[in-house]
């Protein structure tokens, strides 16, 4: 907390208070850049290794990797104060959106691959990998994001102070007293 506290302290008043209105946004989009990592990583081993001919496959499995990652980071940080299922229930209905989301990840580069034919022999290698990269990765993990910041607040995570936690007293530095 102290860091986000020094990072925010740091940041223009108008653009700070920005932030701090919309943190539960800013959250979700810091989980969505690692997780972005988690799947690029999978996404290019499992690509240049045991999947060089099924880059969809390679791709999926990435996503659903770091969906995994997602879940537990956004219910634990992004969506914390939120909630109103029963954990079964949400794990369900996360993984159900997010299931959907995988599908959307993948279809931008299901078209790019086989409907445009942007692949080797019919392109170089260089032009196959970027157009990966753009339809795969970058528009299809886009239109995944937006999708999934729409309905985990509408059906994951529908109470917006669900699981609000009581502040702890802070004392000030130095002080060594115990509460009573």
């Amino acid at each position: 907390m102290a860091f986000v506290e020094n990072v925010l302290a740091r940041i223009p008043e108008p653009v700070r208070a920005i932030l701090v209105r919309h943190r539960e946004l800013l959250k979700f989009a810091v989980v969505g850049g690692i997780c972005f990592i988690v799947t690029i990583t999978v996404n290019y081993v499992l690509k240049f290794t045991v999947l060089n001919r099924n880059p969809v496959t390679a791709q999926a499995i990435a996503v659903i990797v770091a969906t995994i990652a997602s879940y537990v980071l956004n219910r634990e940080w992004s969506f914390r104060e939120r909630g109103g299922r029963e954990r079964r229930h949400e794990a369900a209905l996360f993984f159900l959106i997010s299931g959907i989301g995988v599908g959307i990840n993948s279809l931008p580069l299901f078209l790019s691959r086989y409907a445009l034919h942007l692949q080797v022999p019919n392109v170089t290698l260089i032009t196959q990998e970027v157009a990966d990269f753009g339809f795969g990765i970058v528009l299809g993990t886009a239109l995944a994001m937006v999708f999934r910041w729409w309905a985990f607040k509408k059906w994951v995570f529908p109470d917006a102070e669900a699981r609000v936690r009581p502040l702890r007293a802070v004392r000030p530095a130095g002080d060594t007293e115990r509460a009573a």
